[in-house]
């Protein structure tokens, strides 16, 4: 299994999500007025809001933090947020992309460059490791929901390029253009996904060892505990043997 589910799987065995869940909640709010902003505030006209909205009910975010963050959008208080990525490289060169939004550009940029070079990274130009990553949708079940083969027959007829499945659940990709069409399709056939959004999937993964992933992880939790950011995706690879050590 790829980083990107390790990760999910690490910060739920460490309880980091409850920890942090009033900023988790922020950084929802922030996507939901962005995307409100940004487009329509009725979620059926606006594939990105409603997919801020589905993320968000799937960590648990109460229904009025979401109706209060598009009303600030639809009130015309809403603070100009402006979508900034960036690239770098982590412990061992693993490849680190961090999504932010912001409404002070310099002052994030210094924090983040701050936060790799403080925990063993370094923050490179734009481009630097966006080649080594595809940007997809990914829908996420239980694996309750069916066994492999019927979740892939629904995958395909639901226009869904891959599916991986295994004892933690399913995983399903498809275009990330294609993801608002292909998640309710999802849902007509399996019900209710766990998780529904627009991700960056490695291409190519950097294996780490015991010692490399206890240093990703804490650039990577001091990345996320910075208001600005939204998320933050590595294309680290590591064995069972050290997933189960950390």
């Amino acid at each position: 299994m790829a980083g990107h589910s390790k990760w999910a799987n690490i910060q739920h065995r460490k309880g980091r999500q409850d920890a942090v869940r009033a900023k988790l909640f922020s950084k929802f709010s922030k996507e939901i007025t962005v995307a409100a902003k940004m487009g329509d505030p009725d979620p059926d006209k606006n594939p990105r809001l409603r997919l801020a909205i589905k993320e968000a009910k799937a960590q648990s975010m109460p229904k009025d933090n979401i109706e209060r963050a598009i009303k600030k959008a639809m009130g015309g208080d809403a603070e100009d947020y402006e979508e900034i990525r960036y690239e770098g490289y982590g412990p061992n060169g693993v490849a680190i992309i961090v999504e932010a939004m912001t409404d002070n550009r310099n002052r994030t940029a210094s924090n983040v460059r701050s936060t790799f070079t403080k925990n063993g990274g370094n923050l490179g130009e734009t481009g630097s490791v966006g080649f080594m990553f595809e940007r997809k949708g990914e829908v996420t079940y239980p694996a309750s929901v069916g066994d492999a083969d019927t979740v892939l027959m629904a995958a395909l007829e639901a226009g869904a390029e891959d599916v991986e499945s295994g004892d933690d659940g399913h995983t399903i990709w498809c275009a990330d253009t294609d993801l608002s069409e292909v998640g309710t399709a999802l849902e007509a056939a399996l019900g209710e996904s766990t998780s529904t959004k627009l991700v960056w999937k490695p291409t190519t993964t950097t294996e780490m060892d015991l010692e490399s992933m206890q240093k990703l992880m804490k650039l990577i939790e001091a990345l996320e505990d910075d208001d600005d950011v939204q998320r933050v995706t590595t294309n680290f690879e590591a064995s069972d043997a050290v997933m189960e050590q950390l």
